[in-house]
């Protein structure tokens, strides 16, 4: 038996037949990962603005509008991809869509910070709705021999938003950071038109019930109290109570939910996927290169703006050659992808990155700012790593499943990427701590670029298990 084969494949229920472009549809959907990543990176840049808004709030209270986000994404990616399965993909994909570009202009007018991190958790439920099933009715509607270079295109727009996200957030927060939320309302409103008129709907029929639900809420605020737990830890004390018992409350419900898993008729996350060895492998090295990503992104921004006091603009203009790199790199991947096997692929990418963290610690001080010698080469190896590895690895974690677990199995590798998120800014908020401290403190910028290197060499380890298993021969007489 065949690893692919130990999930069960009831036949795919789709709507009626009808003849469109398979460009057209992938450019519809891979539009919405573009929306899903522009949104993220753009955020990122204005963080500092943000920031001062809103009475100079600390680090910790405004990394919640990054966390808030990802945690709620992270916990509704996979119930909301089943539900797609059950309801149908197109009808979810269009209310996530419409959901995600109202909140957008809601988070533009929020008055007060957690206003802002309220509207985010709603923009992150409808990006919830949206990103799974996208890539699901991409893959349902692709030819088996486009699968793969499909969802490597979709991965790779997504890389594209990666590029332009810093440059075009820092032109937007010159004017306000409130521009940074704007900017969705247009292509929200296209993308929900073209969709509606061109992309084709697609369910699985064999889904009868509703999601669990409590295992959602489960992981929620699992993750959220682990978040809480490592972002206040610092202020609270390590070893103080709320610290101690926020950790405690994490591990007692995410445990909770790898139960309810096993247990439950239709779990949050089915366990039978992670009996396809290659999709196990490629979410623990997702989850690893995640971390460091997310980490590495934000001391970038924060480094510029508040160690070398540089100016949004400027910093979205530092922070975009490691992005610009990814889809070009990507495209040559793809050419790669037939003679180099994507575990050795990713594995080289994530040591790449690594390399890059590494370079960090070693050229970035606390005084000058020498960008071309001191952090450019960093990040053209980092940006070379990122074009190695994510989109290869989005592309082998989903490509082995059967299409009727298209958007379930989307969603779980989109949720493990935010889990990731989630942790990397939770970890570098705690070792950063206060930033008044960063120009003079340069020990604890080191510490983060440590553990950025150490999370990419544990995620370049989990890529070889992508590598084929040589089929056994039998023994000569």
């Amino acid at each position: 038996m065949t690893e692919q084969s130990q999930v069960a494949a009831p036949a795919l229920a789709t709507g009626p037949v009808v003849q469109r472009s398979p460009r057209a549809i992938l450019t519809i959907l891979s539009l919405a990962g573009f929306m899903g990543a522009l949104d993220l990176f753009i955020v990122n840049v204005a963080f500092d603005k943000i920031a001062q808004s809103f009475g100079d709030s600390s680090t910790a209270n405004v990394s919640w509008v990054l966390n808030g986000y990802a945690i709620i994404f992270a916990a509704l990616l996979v119930p909301f991809g089943r539900l797609a399965d059950k309801v149908g993909r197109k009808n979810m994909f269009l209310s996530g869509l419409a959901l995600f570009t109202l909140a957008s202009a809601a988070c533009a007018a929020a008055p007060g910070l957690w206003w802002l991190v309220g509207f985010r958790l709603l923009q992150a439920a409808g990006a919830a709705a949206l990103t799974p099933t996208s890539l699901g009715l991409l893959i349902a509607s692709a030819a088996p021999e486009k699968r793969v270079s499909y969802v490597r295109v979709w991965s790779t727009v997504s890389a594209v938003a990666a590029a332009a996200g810093p440059v075009l957030g820092g032109l937007l927060v010159t004017a306000s950071w409130r521009w940074v939320f704007l900017v969705n309302l247009p292509v929200g409103i296209v993308a929900f038109i073209a969709a509606h008129r061109i992309v084709p709907d697609s369910r699985d029929a064999a889904v009868t019930k509703i999601p669990d639900l409590a295992g959602a809420a489960l992981l929620t605020v699992g993750i959220g109290a682990l978040a809480l737990a490592i972002v206040k830890g610092g202020d609270w004390g390590w070893g103080s109570d709320p610290t101690i018992g926020s950790f405690v409350v994490a591990a007692a419900l995410l445990a909770w939910f790898v139960w309810r898993a096993e247990h439950h008729p239709v779990p949050v996350v089915d366990p039978t996927l992670y009996r396809v060895r290659t999709f196990a492998a490629a979410n623990i090295a997702l989850l690893a290169f995640s971390l460091g990503l997310a980490g590495y992104l934000l001391m970038i921004v924060l480094w510029l703006q508040n160690v070398w006091h540089w100016s949004t603009l400027a910093t979205g203009f530092g922070v975009a050659p490691g992005p610009a790199m990814v889809p070009v790199i990507a495209v040559l991947t793809q050419r790669l992808s037939g003679r180099i096997q994507a575990g050795i692929l990713t594995s080289i990418g994530c040591a790449l990155f690594a390399a890059a963290a590494v370079m960090n610690l070693a050229l970035l001080g606390p005084h000058g700012s020498s960008y071309a010698s001191h952090l450019l080469p960093a990040q053209l190896v980092a940006g070379l790593g990122i074009g190695l590895a994510l989109p290869t690895l989005m592309a082998a974690a989903t490509a082995g499943l059967p299409p009727h677990r298209a958007s379930t199995g989307s969603g779980v590798v989109n949720m493990t990427r935010q889990i990731g998120f989630v942790l990397g800014v939770a970890i570098v908020v705690a070792l950063l701590g206060n930033p008044v401290s960063y120009a003079a403190d340069h020990t604890a910028y080191g510490h983060a670029w440590w553990m950025d290197a150490a999370v990419e060499l544990i995620a370049a380890i989990a890529c070889l298990g992508l590598l084929k298993r040589r089929a056994k021969t039998p023994n000569p007489a």
